[in-house]
């Protein structure tokens, strides 16, 4: 008996999603690194932080089309765009890790590019769990 809960233990381990979720407050801390680029504006208007305008408004990135807010976006992120791609937070997590790696696994392409120079080597799970908190209020 205690041989099978253990087994069935295991095999829903195994089965349970490899990606961890992130910590919003570590996430929220380590966004200091992105406003150089990024903005987080509500739809209203409202400044939650003040940020650059290099890179696209972060506010509800999270379940929003890949490329499709009022940006100019590079060839190959409109292309991940156009196959009705929606950020998640793995998504996101993996994107700034790596943003020309992901867009080369994305598309195909080797010669894909990326106008996002800054890889967030660690920690990508929490920005992305802290972008998820920045959004709309669902309904």
């Amino acid at each position: 008996m205690k041989l099978s809960l253990y087994a069935t233990m295991a095999a829903l381990a195994f089965a349970a999603p490899a990606f961890a979720s992130g910590d919003a407050a570590k996430g929220e801390s380590d966004y200091k690194k992105c406003k150089a680029c990024h903005a987080i504006v509500a739809d209203d208007g409202t400044e939650i932080v003040k940020g650059g305008k290099t890179g696209p408004n972060l506010y509800g990135v999270i379940g929003r089309a890949v490329a499709s807010t009022d940006f100019r976006y590079g060839d190959s992120i409109l292309a991940v765009g156009a196959t009705g791609a929606v950020w998640t937070e793995e998504m996101l997590a993996t994107y700034v890790a790596d943003p020309k790696g992901w867009l080369v696994e994305q598309t195909g392409d080797k010669g894909a590019k990326s106008k996002m120079s800054f890889k967030l080597t660690k920690g990508g799970e929490d920005m992305a769990a802290y972008l998820a908190s920045v959004a709309p209020a669902t309904n």
